[in-house]
């Protein structure tokens, strides 16, 4: 009887993934499925998937290409870039050419590719998206993180941007910007943004302006960066929160003309890696960014919906005195629960990852911590993503008259109201 061989290959790791794990969004959605395929009653407030699904013109898009199968121009498909420069021009006011737009399977592939391009710093404010920071890390990037605070709504200031960069005033830097937020679902005013632009050129800062949720900012008046500091704005985008579509992974940037050597270098580095986007899914786009009444409505449907749901579920959690602002845009909400320290800390829980976790047991609820944001871990703020609802169902049996009231929000949300209501109560009865 032969031996078994010595385990091979010896392990040999990249030094800088060391200490990081699968990102926490999704590893909080496979922890629910686990649990419902136990049988386990759960209510999955931790990945922010949208619950509505893709608009049927887009689908029947889709349908109508499924047999493209050629490898597309690594940039993105010429039609495409086009409808999505034209895009631009509408709703900035300002021209680019299809040279100057990539298209690629979902921003976040192009987030990293951009960071692995670029020579410079990386600035990210916090509390962030879970995967800005791990992929600077894997890249092996300086990275400068910004801590915001509750008293400025989350909010990276001119003053923290100036403290950092008159230390160094020529080095080079990408700073990181999403709004409305995630996690905190605030957003900016155009006046802040205004107050940021006159650092940004002060010291030559390149800004990687994440807008993925501006379709779904609940006053409808988002302002953009893109239109205040167009020289140093590459713009991201993509199908995934506004459009139903995460799966679909399709995204795309639109980097100003100065900065095409960016642009070019990030396409030399995608035609040696995914070479291109899915030819089906990008042929589809087209019908999702075209202008289309129709895919206008979906829009704000989806967009009032959001809104209502938010108010809805704030007058559930006021009753926590906790420090929470209300949600501006997306579907997040970013609680610090630090007034229930005490109660919590004699149940063992001083941490934000045991907080969720140990709510998880006794609840079913699946919360993210702030700690997963870049939060220091004794802070018990946690991110809720009030999207645990059927969104097919709901347009479905949406009011013709467009008001969306608290009984329609009760009757097809029901689950992630539940769900609130039981995080309430269970803080509520320490």
């Amino acid at each position: 009887m032969s031996k078994v061989p010595p385990c091979f290959p010896d392990k040999h790791l990249n030094g800088n993934l060391l200490g990081l794990t699968t990102s926490a969004t999704l590893a909080i959605q496979q922890k629910c499925r686990d649990l419902s395929a136990e049988g386990k009653q759960i209510f999955r407030l931790g990945l922010g998937q949208s619950p509505f699904p893709v608009p049927d013109p887009v689908v029947k898009a889709l349908q109508e290409n499924a047999h493209q199968k050629d490898y597309l121009p690594v940039k993105g498909l010429p039609e495409l870039r086009q409808v999505l420069a034209e895009q631009h021009k509408r709703s900035f006011g300002i021209d680019c050419s299809i040279n100057d737009i990539l298209v690629g399977p979902g921003s976040k592939e192009l987030m990293f590719i951009l960071q692995l391009v670029y020579d410079g710093e990386i600035m990210i404010p916090m509390p962030a998206w879970v995967s800005y920071l791990p992929q600077a890390r894997i890249i092996g990037r300086r990275v400068n993180t910004i801590m915001t605070s509750f008293a400025n709504q989350w909010k990276v200031t001119p003053d923290q941007l100036e403290a950092i960069c008159r230390q160094d005033p020529g080095r080079a830097r990408l700073l990181i910007l999403n709004y409305p937020c995630n996690p905190t679902g605030q957003t900016y005013t155009a006046d802040e943004l205004e107050a940021l632009t006159s650092i940004f050129r002060t010291y030559k800062i390149l800004v990687l302006s994440d807008e993925i949720y501006a379709k779904l900012s609940f006053a409808n008046a988002h302002s953009s960066l893109v239109t205040l500091y167009p020289e140093g704005t590459i713009y991201s985008g993509g199908l995934s929160k506004w459009c139903g579509a995460g799966g679909w992974r399709l995204g795309f940037f639109v980097v100003p003309e100065c900065a095409s050597w960016l642009s070019e270098a990030m396409a030399t580095v995608a035609s040696e890696t995914y070479t291109s986007t899915s030819a089906p899914i990008q042929y589809a786009a087209i019908s999702a960014f075209r202008p289309s009444p129709e895919i206008d409505s979906y829009v704000e449907r989806c967009r009032n919906v959001l809104a209502q749901l938010s108010r809805v579920l704030m007058d559930m959690l006021r009753v926590l005195d906790s420090d929470i602002h209300a949600p501006q845009g997306g579907f997040y909400v970013f609680p610090d629960f630090g007034n229930f320290r005490e109660p919590l800390a004699r149940m063992g829980i001083l941490t934000s990852k045991e907080l969720c976790r140990r709510l998880l047991e006794d609840t079913g609820v699946a919360i993210l911590p702030g700690s997963d944001f870049g939060q220091n871990e004794k802070e018990l703020s946690a991110r809720l993503a009030f999207v645990d609802f059927n969104g097919r169902e709901l347009l479905d049996n949406y009011p013709e008259d467009d008001k969306v009231d608290e009984a329609f929000i009760g009757t097809h949300c029901g689950k992630t109201i539940e769900a609130f209501r039981r995080v309430v109560d269970w803080l509520a009865s320490l």
